[in-house]
């Protein structure tokens, strides 16, 4: 007789009666699907149910690539998160390294601008695949919530935690709203302490707050309760995701010679001011009439005064005149190139000299500009004092927002060949390591969120985005130099990893969602985004300096936010 069926037995008792009664068992057995029965001819058999030897003892767990560990165990999947998060860390680190490399021997150009941003976001990347590209549709549609917790988790990590944290590490002395280098007096004065950056800063926040555009498409059928055309709106986002990474790509190509062209600016007008100070001090007369117009009287008695061969044009040379005394130092500019500025925007005959009229038109428009700045007093003297010196407040405050790219002394590469083998070879396994351990790190999490029935979306809320990122030890030891150029860095390194995370990380995620066909249930999770990338970018929008107090509310958004999911969620039932 087959064991299974010796395994099934009728089992006879007495029970203090004369009758005989039977029974059926269950029976045990691995497979049930070729266990038959064998009717006795007299009643009806029905299918019983089985009991599984595996599952009387433990639970299962599949293996990753059917080999690398795994468990049912709370305590055993932390310790798996832990040794995954370590390796994904380690890819990210090799990423990031390779990429500064790179870019410090092949400069910002198409590298710098389009394959390098791409690099840095790779690691979560792949944990987003990893969350759904594999497995049946059921199972891609539980595991993408990994997915969604870490492209959460990494914008809210960045712009609450590590934002913060640079403020409190880079902290100096507030002197007239502006941070003084390296002076930390003050210890934690929540108004009296903070840190300055530059104007292009503000311009990479307001460029994260564009990168939102693509969560809000995506959210407007559901806002709309038109659920219907819910797949249209993803593939929607999807294009816009990847319109605006080769925008942004595009962006970072240029930007350099942007920003060269505004410091350019910024230092021209130094100039002017230096100038328009030197005129008041060697002007016989008042610069300003009664009705507050340029004086071309005096103006012109200043040519005459300048005009030294009283040839009626002034030459180079003679101009030099203008430009001693000012601080040019102060902005890296030559006297000779100053000169030269002065020249080319007087000289409108474009003959090399300077006649009393382009004197006088040019001398007249640069006060008109001054004027600009200070519009009321009463004097004229007090009028020009004021006027000019808030003219030359304003451009040194201008020439420090657009920050001077050649205040860092960058050394000429060594063995750069060999240097670029090195770089390509640590992107290379920091690719490698970051794709095979992005499996088994959503299976660790995935798992651990069923043994503590703690939704997986927390989980890798809270822990992946620490693993996945780079930018955490980079940015603190720019704060730790407590510089205005080196918080200008950090916080442009901050802002620049949320908007790829926006466009590239959601363009992956957006792409599985669509072509694996997936249900868009994440309402909750985009507004949480939506709303810290929108309160922090505005704060660094429009303002260039941070006091201290502002880390308090930073801070204050992390928990915020996981609160919020979680009412969202759970109490309303949004999702």
């Amino acid at each position: 007789m087959p064991p299974s069926r010796r395994l099934s037995m009728t089992v006879l008792h007495t029970a203090n009666r004369p009758s005989m009664n039977h029974c059926q068992g269950r029976p045990i057995t691995s497979n049930y699907s070729t266990f038959n029965l064998v009717s006795n001819g007299v009643q009806t058999l029905q299918q019983p149910y089985l009991l599984h030897l595996n599952r009387l003892f433990s639970d299962t767990c599949t293996e990753t690539y059917g080999f690398l560990p795994c468990t049912t165990t709370v305590l055993g999947n932390v310790f798996l998160i832990l040794v995954y998060s370590y390796f994904m860390f380690l890819g990210a680190k090799l990423l990031s390294d390779g990429s500064e490399i790179l870019l410090e021997i092949l400069g910002p150009g198409i590298i710098g601008g389009l394959f390098l941003p791409v690099l840095s976001s790779l690691p979560d990347a792949t944990i987003i695949l990893a969350s759904g590209l594999s497995g049946s549709t059921a199972t891609a549609q539980s595991q993408v919530s990994v997915g969604m917790g870490l492209l959460a988790g990494s914008t809210v990590m960045l712009l609450t935690i590590l934002w913060s944290t640079c403020l409190v590490v880079g902290k100096c002395d507030l002197e007239n709203s502006v941070a003084v280098d390296q002076k930390d007096t003050k210890v934690f004065s929540l108004t009296g302490s903070g840190v300055s950056t530059d104007i292009w800063t503000s311009y990479a926040a307001r460029i994260m707050i564009i990168s939102l555009i693509p969560f809000i498409i995506v959210q407007i059928p559901e806002v709309s309760q038109a659920t219907s055309q819910s797949r249209l709106a993803i593939m929607i986002s999807l294009i816009v995701s990847i319109c605006l990474l080769l925008a942004y790509s595009l962006y970072q190509i240029f930007q350099p010679w942007i920003q060269k062209r505004r410091l350019t600016y910024a230092k021209h007008k130094h100039v002017i001011s230096g100038i328009l100070r030197n005129l008041k001090i060697l002007t016989p007369g008042k610069l300003f009439k009664e009705d507050g117009k340029p004086n071309t009287d005096v103006i012109e008695r200043l040519f005459k005064t300048i005009d030294q061969n009283s040839d009626g044009k002034l030459s180079a040379a003679e101009l030099r005149a203008l430009v001693v005394g000012i601080q040019l130092e102060e902005i890296d500019l030559d006297i000779e190139d100053a000169v030269a500025q002065v020249m080319e925007d007087f000289d409108k005959s474009h003959d090399s000299q300077v006649d009393v009229d382009e004197f006088v038109t040019g001398i007249s428009r640069w006060l008109n500009r001054a004027r600009h700045f200070a519009r009321s007093g009463k004097g004229q003297d007090d009028l020009s004092i004021r006027l000019l010196n808030k003219f030359q407040q304003q451009t040194k405050k201008e020439q420090d927002l657009f920050g001077d790219q050649n205040d860092e002394v960058v050394e000429t590469i060594e063995n750069a060949k060999w240097h670029a083998y090195r770089a390509v070879f640590m992107l290379l396994l920091g690719t490698i390591i970051a794709a095979v351990t992005a499996d088994p790190l959503v299976d660790a999490v995935e798992n651990f969120s069923t043994a503590t029935s703690i939704p997986s979306f927390f989980v890798s809320f809270v822990i992946l985005p620490f693993a996945s990122s780079s930018e955490v030890v980079s940015t603190l030891i720019f704060a730790s130099k407590k510089k205005s150029r080196m918080a200008s860095l950090m916080y442009s390194e901050i802002y620049g990893s949320v908007t790829m995370s926006n466009i590239l990380s959601l363009a992956v995620f957006l792409g599985l969602v669509y072509f694996r066909d997936l249900t868009w249930d994440f309402s909750s999770e985009v507004l949480v985004i939506i709303i810290v990338c929108i309160v922090m970018g505005l704060i660094a929008s429009f303002r260039t300096t941070f006091p201290l107090w502002i880390s308090l509310v930073a801070y204050a958004l992390y928990p915020l936010s996981l609160l919020l999911v979680y009412i969202l969620n759970y109490v309303v039932g949004w999702s």
